[in-house]
């Protein structure tokens, strides 16, 4: 529509005899389907605002970002989107562009653009356009890009790592039993105290290269070794081997395992580890003795999916933010890299990871495994064929 044809139309409106007035208004009509439709196929949100606030249109891309829907027409927006204050953001004469961050009806990251539409009658605003552009995926990419960042320099650091702290760690174990071997040599009323304080330097030591190892494996860039596997049997295999530490704690694990466990294409020793460093962080979390700890596991076409949660003392929503940094954990005596090596042997096998907490509530954390390659398939569709001539 060209600038200032209603101004135009207006002024000759006691001119205009009814066929050219239909004629206008026909033109009004069709320019006016045709914005919509440019509006409607465009990716980013649409919504255009009266003076006040009030819906006067929306598009479909606005809709889904918001959960609303047509009804939302004649009504203020800003009462439907919680957080968002239109005293705040309509400013006259200037256009605002703010990031913002909603939750339903799905997690997004969105940016918006409001601006005053000018009259050309005067200088007052009549209306307002919202420009919504969704960066859900830019963010996301981002935050890849910065976890490869840290991964690689943490690559870097653990070659020099390994060579600094782990050789001098092998030299004073194998002095330690030089000196064990002497001592043996001594009465037992001089031996017993030197062998407490050698026993001690020992477990450091181990404690030590355990810790280093941890890192070297966190970061280390690896290729699973795959091969048919039962994933139930690596469940039941880890619980025989931390079975002695619950028993000694008291602790009961419910297992609510799939009747059926279909072969899947896993490194089993990589496996083994994902589901030995959730298990000890689970009985990790439960205060003083008992607890308890439940396994499950369901499968489908598509993917098997695996939880483990435990009755502790839970993640506060600040720490949940940080759960996969390294060296960043919520026990004293942790390391942080359990849930980094968890993470990256579950992607490395085209899985994801997601965590549920609540303090003093407990922990479930989410493992889904896909079975292999995802097949083609045709969706439902209410849109019918129609034949051209």
């Amino acid at each position: 529509m060209k600038s200032g044809f209603l101004e135009k139309l207006l002024s000759r409106l006691d001119r205009i005899d009814p066929a050219e007035a239909q004629q206008l208004l026909s033109r009004l009509i069709r320019e006016k389907g045709f914005l919509e439709q440019v509006f409607e196929a465009l990716h980013e949100g649409v919504i255009v605002l009266d003076e006040k606030g009030r819906v006067t249109f929306i598009n479909a891309a606005a809709q889904k970002f918001f959960g609303l829907s047509d009804e939302i027409l004649g009504e203020l927006l800003m009462p439907r989107i919680p957080g968002l204050d239109w005293k705040t953001i309509a400013r006259p004469g200037k256009t605002i562009s703010r990031d913002l961050e909603v939750f339903y009806p799905e997690n997004r990251y969105l940016n918006f653009y409001l601006s005053p539409i000018a009259s050309a009658l005067g200088n007052e605003a009549f209306g307002w356009v919202m420009l919504v552009r969704d960066q859900t995926a830019t963010r996301r990419e981002a935050e890849d890009s910065l976890e490869s960042e840290r991964l690689n320099a943490l690559t870097l650091l653990a070659a020099g790592v390994a060579h600094e702290i782990g050789n001098p760690l092998n030299s004073l174990d194998i002095h330690l039993q030089l000196m064990a071997r002497k001592l043996k040599k001594l009465p037992p009323g001089d031996r017993t105290p030197l062998e407490e304080n050698l026993g001690t330097a020992r477990r450091e030591i181990q404690r030590l290269d355990t810790i280093l190892r941890q890192f070297l494996q966190a970061i280390r860039p690896t290729t699973p070794q795959r091969g048919q596997c039962d994933l139930h049997q690596i469940i039941q295999d880890t619980l025989n081997l931390l079975e002695p530490e619950l028993a000694s704690r008291d602790i009961a694990v419910e297992l609510d395992l799939a009747k059926e466990s279909p072969s899947m294409n896993l490194d089993p020793t990589q496996f083994q580890q994902v589901i030995y460093n959730l298990l000890r962080n689970a009985y990790q979390a439960l205060q003083g003795d008992g607890g308890l700890i439940k396994i499950a596991s369901t499968f489908n076409d598509y993917e098997c999916s695996i939880s483990i949660s435990d009755n502790g003392s839970g993640i506060s929503p600040e720490q949940m933010g940080s759960l996969f940094e390294p060296y960043k954990t919520t026990k004293q005596s942790g390391t942080g890299l359990g849930l980094l090596i968890v993470r990256r042997v579950v992607r490395e096998h085209g899985g994801e990871i997601e965590i549920e907490s609540e303090p003093e509530a407990g922990t479930t954390i989410h493992i889904h495994i896909p079975r292999g390659p995802k097949p083609v398939r045709l969706l439902e569709t209410k849109d019918k064929v129609i034949d051209i001539d």
